[in-house]
């Protein structure tokens, strides 16, 4: 069958079809359960596949990108129709995900995009959300003013409102699909998974208590450890970085700053890249940094916030939410983005391996996708033409110098 156009790809992936039953069950091994290994595990399952899930330390640990409280989940990605149309089908899958399953861990309590006048970035998204048909509201500086007088813009800044969109509980997320994919007969497995060795066709992957793992198909969802388990494809491919978050108290009885006075947030009105949360579960006022910091070992990296980054979020929150200048730090948490040369999703099979693939590069917007890469994951491991092949997520893409062009 010839390949999709990119048009016919992002289509695709609003379709809804499921990856058709195997004819016959196989088995395929998915090593890391964070929210693209959870997702992949669950699509396979419901083609009928046997599927063992492994994780090193646990679905949604604190050391791994998918760990945490919250997650954005938002359609606006300027021109880029494959993330918007990715997003709006991960978001309507989330739900149902949740509502069948009698969890809530999706909060609906809208994103609030900020930006000064005439940002091309906004126009794009506002341009690709009509033609995606993605609900959102156009919100003036006065309309921002009536609406949020908790939050302090410079004048004239506009902004653009996702109603439909919001957060995911991020590490309760993952482990409520990794607890269903196990309810249903999915095997979990706590273990450490060495790198393969050879090429051609990998029979079983060991494990580092000796043990071993067959399989008909293995899938390495492994995040920022990509590059370790694969040292001479990934090692200069794959980009860990060390980021930053900061959750302040709210003061006593103040209602501005919780949901739904107060949307999910991204600031696009100057350069310092920060976005955040209302306070979501008596968690705190979250303040995170969206642009990339240092180098960062997820096995090792010390998890201690810096202070230099406590104080310049304290000094970004006393200027954009001046209520909260001289609230207290209550939490704080360092985790890491894993990120591609690009920006893109890496979704691909291993040039030397014809039956193991790789899904990673999530370059810290790719958790809200969850859903949408499992399901492709799964058609590409199944060999079905639904959703069809990117090739902005093939491996061929990525460099070894950073150039994001995904936000």
């Amino acid at each position: 069958m010839p390949p999709m156009s990119r048009r016919e790809f992002s289509e695709s992936l609003l379709a809804g079809a499921l990856v058709p039953p195997a004819v016959n069950s196989r088995h395929c091994a998915v090593i890391g359960a964070g929210v693209f290994g959870a997702w992949t595990a669950h699509y396979l399952q419901r083609a009928g596949y046997k599927v063992t899930l492994i994780d090193e330390y646990g679905p949604a640990s604190s050391r791994a990108s998918s760990g945490g409280e919250s997650r954005i989940i938002r359609c606006s990605y300027g021109p880029d129709e494959v993330y918007t149309r990715m997003a709006k089908r991960s978001l309507g899958l989330w739900a149902d995900f949740f509502a069948q399953t009698k969890r809530d861990f999706l909060r609906r309590i809208g994103v609030l995009w900020f930006a000064n006048p005439g940002n091309e970035y906004a126009a794009q998204s506002r341009e690709m959300l009509r033609k995606v048909q993605v609900s959102f509201r156009d919100l003036s500086f006065e309309d921002l003013e009536r609406l949020y007088p908790q939050v302090h813009l410079p004048t004239g800044t506009g902004a653009i409102f996702e109603p439909d969109s919001g957060a995911l509980m991020a590490r309760e997320a993952v482990q409520a699909v990794v607890a269903e994919f196990v309810e249903h007969g999915g095997t979990y497995r706590h273990a450490a998974v060495r790198t393969p060795s050879g090429k051609g066709s990998l029979r079983a992957v060991q494990t580092a208590s000796e043990d071993s793992i067959a399989a008909d198909a293995f899938v390495f969802a492994c995040g920022p450890w990509l590059g370790k388990v694969f040292p001479e494809l990934l090692g200069k491919r794959i980009f860990p970085t060390r980021q930053e978050v900061i959750f302040f108290g709210i003061p006593a009885g103040d209602n501005r700053f919780l949901a739904p006075q107060m949307p999910v947030w991204i600031d696009f009105s100057d350069n310092r890249g920060m976005y955040g949360f209302p306070d979501l579960e008596t968690r705190g006022f979250k303040v995170a940094f969206d642009l990339h910091g240092p180098a960062f070992d997820p096995d090792s990296g010390n998890r201690i916030v810096d202070p230099e980054k406590v104080a310049a979020a304290r000094a970004y929150t006393a200027e954009r939410f001046p209520a909260l200048a001289h609230s207290p730090v209550v939490d704080s948490r360092v985790c890491q983005y894993e990120n591609t040369s690009n920006g893109d999703f890496v979704l691909d099979r291993h040039p030397e391996f014809e039956n193991v693939w790789i899904a990673g590069g999530g370059s810290g917007h790719g958790f809200k996708h969850g859903p949408a890469v499992g399901e492709y994951m799964a058609a590409r491991v199944t060999g079905s033409a639904t959703p069809a092949v990117e090739p902005r997520f093939s491996l061929a893409s990525k460099g070894s110098r950073q150039h994001r062009s995904v936000y």
